[in-house]
């Protein structure tokens, strides 16, 4: 069953194409990696599925409904976690999820949630006295308590050690094993790899591959996925041109 649908989807800003002309299908229980450079069109893509951003042209579904007429109803369905998340710093962990909680209809228990991802001890703290690091999972905590259908999650183990990105890495598998479908948006090729089932990657609003991370490296001239990523996008060589 697909539980995103992306037809031909294109946003211009200006006269810069941020989407153009995207085809993206992803199934129940997937995960699935929209990658691309800075600016390449993968915020925007989200947005668009999401429902706060207008596009120009094409078409958009999440889980079967049309998120700029049925943001409400999925709103109770939908988990997002941003990079850049802005939460009051004079508030505590705990106060932030209850406030979180109180949303949603249906949820999972934070508690749980921040015992799982190594934060419960972290209850009473101030967000503001977090480490980007605690900051980075707690965001990913806020975006699973409602207990979502799809899980949207951008740049998932920025500021983690290794650690703690591999712990992250299981956790995120363990509810996907429960049937959690989840999007993401990574410039770590090793995390990708790991967990994705499928990927696209996006240069200048266009996909330029589309497929399994096993196809991706068979499609390049190379063995491992950081360098056929960098081959796909032309990173390496705009790299090269500004030395």
């Amino acid at each position: 069953m697909e539980v995103i649908k992306i037809s031909n989807l294109s946003k211009t800003y200006g006269n810069i194409k941020a989407v153009n002309n995207l085809n993206i299908s992803v199934k129940q229980g997937e995960i699935f990696g929209l990658l691309g450079a800075n600016g390449a069109g993968k915020s925007t893509t989200i947005e668009c599925i999401l429902g706060t951003k207008k596009y120009d042209s094409g078409q958009v579904s999440l889980l079967g409904m049309n998120p700029e007429k049925e943001r409400k109803k999925l709103f109770q369905k939908v988990g997002v976690q941003f990079q850049e998340s802005n939460y009051q710093d004079k508030i505590t962990v705990e106060e932030l999820c209850e406030i979180t909680e109180a949303l949603y209809e249906k949820t999972i228990n934070y508690k749980d949630l921040l015992k799982e991802f190594g934060l419960l001890d972290k209850c009473k703290s101030l967000v503001g006295e977090l480490s980007g690091g605690q900051k980075q999972r707690l965001f990913i905590i806020l975006a699973l308590i409602p207990n979502p259908e799809i899980v949207f999650l951008d740049e998932l183990t920025t500021g983690l050690d290794t650690k703690a990105r591999r712990d992250v890495w299981k956790c995120i598998s363990k509810f996907n094993k429960n049937g959690l479908t989840i999007f993401l948006t990574s410039h770590y090729m090793d995390e990708v790899e790991k967990l994705c089932d499928k990927i696209c990657i996006l240069r200048y609003g266009k996909s330029i591959f589309y497929g399994t991370v096993k196809e991706a490296i068979n499609n390049s001239p190379f063995d491992n996925l950081e360098e056929a990523y960098l081959w796909y996008t032309g990173e390496e060589e705009e790299e090269d041109e500004s030395i």
